[in-house]
């Protein structure tokens, strides 16, 4: 996962107190584990912090975040599919990368992301980007493509291991723009960037909190948005279509919200009508867009919709792309 403050989340993302839902006036105290399945730092980490802040204040009990991490997202997933099925357990869910999994993986992941887990809500979009070193001269993708086309091989992009998300974008893209690149797996996002940092890569895929933040240091150029639409906080640049570059599929992390499978369909709407509560308040909502995150305020019934969707889709990209884990 990639770096972002979570400081100037929390700073700023507190949600004005709300009246408590009705169907939990009972469950006043009891307290809600959020459990974040990557180590703390990380974008979805920074989210979790603010919508457990927002959903405590709201529902006037403690909402306590904690950090599972390992094997891709997984540990913490099979961690809340075993967990009480009452609305006590909660995981927020890289749903992007939990769909990659689910085709790259299948069995292997411990659980049945449809059928172990009830999908609350989609807290919000992040579409990735594609950066380059300042250093690299190039001023956005279409001048990139062109200058990958002179040197066929010899260009590397960076990603956090193969099949991540960063590793399929990667594939999409040498193939939608007709290009040779390696793609070289880090230990992470950050690792990835340092060396872009330096020029020993020549380009990676983040989402766009992480460019929004790096593009302070002046040390990056971001090239394209790899997403449907232009980005509010990333003023003048073009989504890869606009470049003349369609890709088989967007490259969006998609954020969101589960829990047990058993859990009943009331506690999950109410849990649902909250957290878009939450999200809709201005200081979330104001501070998630300045970081290019599309917030979604959707019903329960969207958020199982939306994951099954982006299981196929996904599972369609893998098998066109051929990439595999052996």
């Amino acid at each position: 996962m990639t770096t972002l403050s979570r400081r100037q989340f929390l700073a700023s993302a507190a949600a004005a107190p709300l009246a408590l839902h009705p169907c939990f006036s009972r469950a006043a105290g009891r307290v809600i584990t959020l459990i974040v399945p990557y180590p703390p730092g990380g974008s979805l980490d920074a989210m979790a912090r603010v919508v457990a802040q927002g959903l405590g204040d709201l529902r006037g009990q403690s909402v306590v975040v904690e950090n599972k991490p390992g094997f891709s997202g997984n540990i913490g997933a099979q961690y809340v599919v075993k967990g009480p099925a009452d609305g006590s357990m909660l995981l927020m869910t890289a749903l992007t990368t939990y769909a990659i999994n689910a085709s790259l993986m299948t069995k292997t992941m411990g659980y049945d992301l449809m059928k172990d887990l009830k999908h609350v809500a989609i807290v919000g979009d992040l579409p990735n980007v594609l950066i380059a070193p300042s250093s690299l001269p190039v001023q956005n993708l279409t001048e990139f493509v062109q200058y990958a086309k002179t040197k066929p091989g010899q260009l590397s992009y960076a990603t956090t291991g193969v099949g991540s998300l960063e590793h399929i974008a990667g594939e999409m893209l040498c193939r939608a723009a007709g290009i040779e690149m390696l793609a070289v797996p880090y230990k992470g996002s950050t690792p990835g960037v340092q060396d872009l940092f330096g020029g020993l890569i020549q380009a990676m895929f983040v989402n766009t909190s992480t460019a929004i933040n790096n593009l302070k240091t002046g040390r990056i150029r971001v090239l394209g948005i790899a997403g449907p639409a232009t980005v509010a906080a990333l003023p003048g640049v073009q989504t890869f279509s606009a470049q003349g570059v369609r890709m088989m599929n967007d490259v969006v992390s998609i954020f969101g919200i589960a829990a047990p499978a058993g859990t009943p369909q009331p506690v999950v709407d109410a849990l649902n009508q909250d957290i878009n509560k939450v999200l809709a308040a201005p200081e979330v909502h104001n501070r998630f867009s300045s970081l290019g995150v599309d917030v979604v305020t959707q019903p329960s019934e969207f958020a199982q919709d939306r994951v099954r969707r982006e299981i196929a889709i996904w599972d369609k990209v893998i098998k066109t792309t051929g990439i595999t884990l052996d």
